[in-house]
């Protein structure tokens, strides 16, 4: 069944088994991403010094991303063709705000992230901030955004982008440790600062939607592949260092207040954050979780079967390398309600081979 995507032929199969997973959570699927080698990718580790770098042309980005997205033409997987705007990531929100970004080239993904300088050397001087609402990132966010959606008409999606609200925006403001500190001794002015940064936030999303839209219902995503509704990428990563009661206390009203401005939204959590998955899971509006992988903590896979069973039917996604998941496609051991990225897949010949077999795995 054909989309009227050129980069996703068949796709409509693919958007039915997405929203069984997430819409219906239909613990009998598996689903699975296919990651073979990117000829681009590895041209663009060639062609750049990996560290610190400039704003990069958008118009040769999108470029870039058309190349890697077209390589992907022949493999038949459960991934929907889209690209993130890399680099409105920390630089966006702060640089809205006023701030100082810097930009950040990872040669070996291709992608260019950005951050800002905290802002602030305490939260009494919150009062200087205010919107940028015209030129400066406003612009270039706006500029970079018609770009992208300009080129990928006809071919593929544009992803939405992580939110940084909350604390995270504090850690913009005044980095990790004083945010911390200030929940305990300025709670007022905390909350000040997260009031802000939720309508900087709903600003910047609203505005994303608005001129990328929906595509047959849903939004586009670079964690959950496409998701039906207005959905938002959420990161609880301040909380990953911190108690439960902590993240009951700072983290799940700003959450669940930004998920009910739109139509829910998906988190992350790395492998420090997982004795967070109860409360996380029980986040009114959430749609699924991805998992991360984190040096000095077992791999998601490894663990799938514990983390599954401590949230029920909520979606899960993780990573898992090529012969890990084989083998146990080949055992029928799979854990469901999952969705697999695997990671050093040859080729896409063999790509296609093993999700013939997902598919058949599901019931």
């Amino acid at each position: 069944m054909e989309t009227d995507l050129a980069y996703f032929p068949g796709g409509l199969e693919v958007l039915d088994r997405l929203r069984r997973l997430f819409v219906e959570r239909d613990q009998g699927l598996v689903l699975a991403s296919m990651n073979v080698p990117c000829a681009a990718i590895a041209q663009f580790a060639l062609d750049h010094v990996a560290g610190p770098c400039d704003y990069p042309d958008p118009q040769e980005r999108i470029d870039f991303w058309d190349i890697c997205l077209r390589e992907r033409l022949t493999i038949h997987d459960d991934s929907v063709p889209s690209v993130y705007l890399t680099e409105m990531d920390q630089g966006l929100y702060g640089g809205l705000a006023g701030g100082k970004a810097r930009f950040l080239c990872d040669a070996g993904t291709g992608w260019i992230s950005s951050m800002v300088e905290p802002m602030l050397s305490d939260l009494s001087e919150l009062e200087r901030l205010s919107l940028q609402t015209e030129g400066g990132w406003l612009e270039r966010y706006t500029r970079q955004l018609e770009i992208y959606i300009q080129k990928a008409q006809g071919r593929f999606g544009i992803s939405h982008f992580i939110l940084i609200d909350g604390l995270n925006f504090l850690f913009e403001l005044v980095g990790a440790t004083q945010t911390y500190l200030e929940t305990i001794e300025r709670p007022e002015l905390v909350r000040q600062a997260i009031d802000f940064a939720f309508g900087l936030n709903v600003r910047v999303q609203r505005m994303f939607f608005e001129k990328a839209s929906l595509w047959e219902g849903g939004t586009f995503s670079n964690m959950v592949k496409w998701i039906p509704g207005r959905i938002v990428s959420e990161s609880i990563d301040p909380f990953h260092m911190a108690s439960v009661d902590y993240f009951e206390e700072w983290g799940r009203a700003n959450a669940e207040r930004m998920f009910n401005e739109f139509d829910g939204g998906v988190i992350h959590i790395h492998g420090n954050g997982r004795h967070l998955m109860e409360a996380a899971s029980s986040l009114k509006g959430l749609k699924a979780i991805w998992l991360g992988d984190d040096r000095g903590f077992p791999l998601a896979f490894d663990v799938v079967n514990e983390l599954k069973s401590r949230v029920g039917s909520m979606p899960l996604l993780l990573t898992v390398p090529f012969d890990a998941f084989t083998d146990s496609l080949e055992r029928r051991a799979l854990t469901k309600g999952v969705f697999y990225n695997v990671t050093n897949v040859p080729d896409a010949a063999t790509a296609n081979r093993v999700m013939d077999k997902v598919r058949a795995y599901s019931t």
